[in-house]
């Protein structure tokens, strides 16, 4: 017998659809062995957090290429922190719920799909030839809490942090003809791919939030106000400096205080805060959170 679909399986019907009909293979649809051409950004300028600083002016336009580089490398890197601990997440939900189910199958699709973005984000940082940074220590062992603290509307929150965050970022090179073309096509293939799962995300978020009680409330904004402060300090490593012969930390506590780093966080999460905060995820007790990570202008 036919099931009947609710809403919810309804949209993740239409999502298992739309990912059959569109999804790349980034081993087949990128050309790893194209050159990379001298004089090409690999992230834009005033999207690098030293942008308009004493430190920025010190560098040289090459070095400001090769910061950008290393800027991205630890982006994509910690991409993969992200999207490991995304997997997790998604296969405990898989793991207790009924795999007959459009929103079961749907997530496992989206696991799927977290697996190629991993390798492509790994190939990537391989082929540039900079470090996989990933995050400081600190949050590395702090994010092995994460699968055990993290359910409900916070959990899908904390996702779409990650990934609307990186996908203005994105976005905005996509199209932009001074950036390298592998970083665009990077860049394009995870964003085609990241609109369904924010669909899916939003969805959950908004179900899961009609559902709870105030003592829960106040835990899930203090959780996914604590996970998107670790996601967003996380996106560059202070290490990155040292490939342009920067200080790490003082390169670091610069681009903490400065306006045109704390203005791009700002800017890439302008969309996703603004649902969130409809959706009554932001508020107390997690608001200084949300300030000291840029995502929220005090």
């Amino acid at each position: 017998m036919t099931r009947a679909l609710d809403g919810r399986e309804k949209t993740a019907d239409r999502l298992l659809k739309s990912s059959a009909n569109k999804f790349y293979d980034p081993e087949v649809d990128i050309d790893w062995s194209a050159p990379l051409p001298d004089g090409s950004l690999y992230q834009l300028e005033h999207r690098c957090s030293l942008y308009g600083t004493h430190l920025w002016d010190r560098l040289t336009p090459e070095q400001r290429i090769e910061l950008g580089k290393h800027e991205l490398a630890s982006i994509a890197s910690n991409g993969i922190f992200f999207e490991v601990l995304l997997m997790q997440l998604l296969l405990k939900e898989v793991y207790n719920s009924d795999p007959t189910t459009r929103h079961v199958q749907y997530a496992l699709t989206e696991i799927a799909d977290e697996c190629r973005h991993s390798t492509m984000f790994a190939r990537f940082v391989e082929r540039t030839g900079a470090e996989a940074y990933g995050p400081v220590p600190i949050v590395h062992r702090l994010g092995k809490l994460l699968p055990f603290i993290g359910y409900g509307p916070a959990l899908y929150g904390s996702i779409l942090v990650a990934e609307e965050v990186l996908d203005r970022l994105q976005r905005e090179t996509m199209a932009d003809e001074r950036v390298q073309p592998l970083v665009r096509m990077v860049n394009r293939i995870h964003v085609l791919e990241e609109a369904r799962h924010v669909t899916f995300a939003r969805e959950e978020v908004t179900r899961g939030m009609a559902k709870l009680s105030k003592t829960e409330l106040y835990y899930q904004r203090w959780l996914i106000a604590a996970v998107s402060f670790g996601t967003v300090r996380s996106l560059i490593n202070p290490r990155v400096y040292k490939a342009v012969g920067l200080r790490p930390r003082e390169a670091w506590e610069t681009a903490l205080a400065n306006p045109h780093f704390q203005e791009t966080i700002r800017w890439a999460g302008e969309r996703i805060m603004g649902f969130l905060q409809e959706s009554g995820l932001v508020g107390a007790p997690g608001m200084s959170l949300w300030h000291k990570s840029f995502l929220l202008a005090k």
